[in-house]
Parts: structure tokens; C-alpha cells; sequence
């Protein structure tokens, strides 16, 4: 065999719907797709890689600065595989950068799962899991994204050595390759432990859809959580465990409750610390209700925002239009996608 094609397809996320931050994620209809040939006929060298969609203008084509062949040489070097085939990849993005839509996450899942697929290594799920925490420390979207649907996650408490090796920091991890680096840099990166991550599939009604309601400015998941508190009342934390008891059942009824999920997507722990990095996000999710929007179940911020997250039944434009006027009224332009609970990521041979 001269070569071997395959496309790497990974959903949107959006993490915390409300009020599991931190803990439940949701896959999303829109895809970062790798199309990929391994060239065995050629010797090894860098991978040639051609990008386009949301993004293009800010990706790096340098295998060694790209996030997703990074990840991949990580997974791989820590199998012994110390260099890339000859390959050419080609992604296609659909996910904006920085608005809450797990972006990030679907490039380290993508990596992840090129890593398997140039080793050969047949890696389970939960080991590819372990791999993506690594690098994103964060399960919520990393997990949705690679098993698909709504998810329930967590790091699992770890022995003292299996501790230190997952604290590593990001830099060991993933080095930055400096511009006279050789073929024999970062040779020995530290192996993933053993079970850091697990995870639970809640179900779904089929009757309901997202509405992602972006605005057009970018915002950091580090700024977003710089605002964050370092601790919690009691009241707070009940009040968002509560919800969250709640919403992972309420978001499987058929038909579901609109008055019960639109309480229970409400939060205490994120969202009204993040209020002043988003104009028109308290307005929106207080007044876009299920008495106001018919269809509406509820609405929250999608991960670290800036997006929106409605989750309705019906009259969907109806509630991303309603939106874009609040938000317009504050000096901010949006846009909306409507979109499908996805499946899990998909690696599939030509």
C-alpha cells in the first residue's frame, strides 16, 4: 500500500449548559474535518498542511506550531513514534474561535485521533480521553466532543504518582518548538496516566434543537475565568447542584418541560460573574422566556461565552432574531446557527 486516506470529523461543544460548570457538555452540528493521506512511499518528513474556513487566517501551517499535529506528535512519541509519515492534511473548520463552541477542544480531540490513526495504535476511548486531558485539563468539552451527546464528566482523584504525572504543565506537554529545534527535540514527552477522566451519557428529547446566538468579538476562556471567584457561599453551590440534579433528566423528557428546564438551566456560579465581559447577555437570558418565545426551554451562556445557547422545540429563528435586537441595542452584532445534538467524532477510511 503507497498510501492511506482518511477524514477525522469533531463536533462543536458547548460546555456547562447552566448550571454544570465544569461538569456536563453537549456535542453541536458543526464539524472541524481533517482530510488526511499518509504517503508510506515517501520517507518522513513534516506534514504539508492546507487550512480553510473560520480560522484560516490565524491557523499555523508549521506542523511543529500547529495545535492539532501537536497534539498527534505528542500521542505518537509517547508509542515510540518519533517523526511524522509523509502526509498531507487538509482541515476544514466550521467552529468560530473563541466564542464558547469548544473550538479548542475540537482541535485537541482531532489531534488525538490523528495521533491513533498515524500509529495505528487502536487506542479505547478512555485512553484517548486520557491523551486530550493532557492538554486541555478541562473534561466538559474535550469529552462531548469525543464521544458525542449530552456528557456528564469528571477527573478522577488519582494516586500521588498518577497526580504529579497528570499535573505536568501544558509547556512539558506540548512544548513550544523553538525555530532551531532538530528532529531529536522533545523525544521523551510525559506519558498520560491511566483513567483521568470519566464520564457519563445522559439522554436527549428528540425534539430538541440549539440555537447559537454568536456575537461578533472574541472572548478568552483564561479572561473568562480570571473573573471568577476563588470561592463559593453554600447557597450558591446548592442552588446550582439543585438545577443540575434536575436538568440532566429534564433535558431527556419527550415532550419536555419548558417551565422546569428554563429554571433549571438557570446559574449562580459563572454567568453573573461574566455578565461585564458580555453586553446584553443579563437582558437576553432574563428576557427571553418560555412565557415570551413558545418553544423556548431555556437559555444560558455556551461555555465561556461570548455564545448564547438557547435550547428550544420551535420557532427558532424567532428566538435568535428576538436576540440579535437585545444584543444590538448594546452596540453588538450577532450572528445564529441552529443547530443538531451530534454524534461523537468519526475517524473514516477512504
Amino acid at each position: 500500500m503507497c498510501e492511506r486516506k482518511f477524514t477525522i470529523r469533531v463536533p462543536a461543544t458547548s460546555a456547562n449548559i447552566g448550571p454544570g460548570f465544569d461538569v456536563v457538555g453537549l456535542s453541536l452540528s458543526l464539524y472541524l474535518t481533517l482530510s488526511v493521506t499518509l504517503h508510506y512511499s515517501t520517507p518522513p518528513s513534516l506534514p504539508v498542511i492546507t487550512y480553510s474556513g473560520e480560522g484560516a487566517k490565524e491557523v499555523p501551517l508549521d506542523a511543529y506550531k500547529n495545535l492539532t499535529t501537536r497534539v498527534a506528535l505528542y500521542v505518537l512519541r509517547c508509542h515510540g513514534i518519533q517523526k511524522f509519515p509523509a502526509m498531507t492534511l487538509h482541515a476544514h473548520n466550521e467552529i468560530p474561535f473563541g466564542r464558547g463552541l469548544g473550538s479548542s477542544g475540537a482541535a485537541v480531540i482531532a489531534g488525538v485521533l490523528l495521533g491513533n490513526a498515524i500509529g495505528n495504535l487502536n487506542l479505547p476511548i478512555s485512553r484517548l480521553l486520557d491523551f486530550a486531558l493532557m492538554v486541555e485539563r478541562h473534561p466538559d468539552n474535550v469529552t462531548a466532543a469525543l464521544v458525542g451527546g449530552f456528557v456528564g464528566s469528571y477527573l478522577r482523584e488519582l494516586d500521588s504518582a498518577a497526580t504529579e504525572a497528570a499535573a505536568v504543565p501544558l509547556s512539558e506537554v506540548l512544548p513550544e518548538y523553538p525555530p532551531d529545534a532538530g528532529e531529536d527535540w522533545g523525544k521523551n514527552p510525559p506519558m498520560a496516566p491511566k483513567g483521568i477522566g470519566h464520564f457519563v451519557k445522559f439522554g436527549w428529547a428528540k425534539e430538541i434543537r440549539a440555537v447559537a446566538i454568536i456575537p461578533r468579538f472574541e472572548l478568552s476562556t483564561a479572561k473568562a475565568r480570571d473573573v471568577l471567584p476563588p470561592s463559593y457561599s453554600r447557597k450558591d453551590l446548592v442552588f446550582n447542584m439543585q438545577r443540575l440534579a434536575v436538568l440532566t433528566t429534564a433535558l431527556a423528557q419527550s415532550p419536555p418541560d419548558p417551565e422546569l428546564t428554563y429554571e433549571a438551566m438557570k446559574d449562580r456560579v459563572h454567568q453573573p460573574y461574566r455578565k461585564a465581559l458580555i453586553p446584553g447577555l443579563p437582558e437576553v437570558t432574563s428576557l427571553i422566556t418560555p412565557q415570551t418565545h413558545d418553544g423556548l426551554l431555556g437559555i444560558c451562556l455556551s461555555g465561556a461565552g461570548p455564545t448564547i445557547l438557547a435550547l428550544a422545540t420551535k420557532d427558532f429563528e424567532k428566538i435568535a432574531a428576538d436576540a440579535a435586537v437585545i444584543f444590538r441595542s448594546k452596540g453588538i452584532e450577532v450572528d445564529w446557527k441552529i443547530l443538531d445534538i451530534a454524534g461523537g467524532s468519526e475517524v473514516i477510511d477512504s
